[in-house]
């Protein structure tokens, strides 16, 4: 049975009332997580709050093997055994990072009870006509050469790169946003560049229980971020 390493397990209260499971992006690990964890459990407004964080296939402390695929399939049957054993009785939220942002989605579009809500951080939205284009597809080559160039270990990464292929560049990503029926919040910096912020508009437009919030920040779970996750969360939580 595929399995996530769980990272992290913590509620600052005895008595919870939500579990927040995050995760992460490509060619990273739960510790993205760490200081938006760390920010949002000294919240006094969610201490009330259970926080847990994975490792997906491949990444950090969970399984690695040449027998993985590293798509959607494997990651989301892991990631629903993982949540499982949590056997956790309160409402359920997903906060996902970039690539984790598109894994989120198809886990709430496949498991519509489980889920409570949505909060996607820096979420690469592609529409299936972006393929097509030259400039995107020289984007995506020029995104991998530089997530190697910025960690060597990556170049020979097999889950790196098949994330890339099977997630991340998925022209299906679009269509499972466009029928989600949990509300969700895209919280994205506008000085991103890896998003495609320009196609988050129309998606709007497309489903209402979308909703999304610019931030002054770049691709990463920083400081820009926190508190607008809090402002979400208090709002869940009343």
């Amino acid at each position: 049975m595929l399995k996530l390493h769980k990272a992290y397990d913590e509620c600052p209260s005895k008595n919870p009332e939500l579990t927040l499971v995050f995760i992460h992006g490509v060619g990273s690990s739960s510790e993205t997580f760490n200081r938006a964890i760390e920010y949002l459990s000294g919240t006094t407004s969610l201490k009330n709050i259970r926080y847990v964080a994975f490792d997906l296939l491949g990444s950090g402390k969970s399984s690695k093997s040449d027998k993985l695929k590293y798509d959607f399939k494997e990651q989301l049957e892991a990631l629903d055994n993982s949540i499982e054993s949590l056997k956790s009785k309160t409402p359920l939220v997903l906060v996902g990072h970039s690539m984790g942002c598109l894994i989120s989605a198809r886990y709430a579009d496949q498991h519509k009870i489980k889920v409570k809500e949505l909060i996607l951080i820096s979420p690469p939205i592609y529409r299936p006509e972006d393929f097509e284009n030259p400039v995107f597809k020289a984007g995506q080559e020029n995104f991998e050469k530089l997530a190697v160039a910025r960690n060597h270990e990556l170049k020979n990464d097999p889950a790196f790169h098949a994330e890339l292929k099977n997630i991340v560049f998925n022209p299906r990503n679009y269509a499972v946003f466009e029928r989600l029926t949990r509300p969700t919040t895209l919280i994205y910096g506008l000085a991103d560049q890896f998003i495609a912020s320009f196609n988050i508009p129309g998606l709007i437009k497309k489903n209402p229980k979308i909703t999304a919030i610019e931030t002054p920040g770049t691709h990463s779970v920083g400081n820009d971020k926190y508190s607008k996750m809090v402002e979400i969360l208090e709002r869940i939580l009343q």
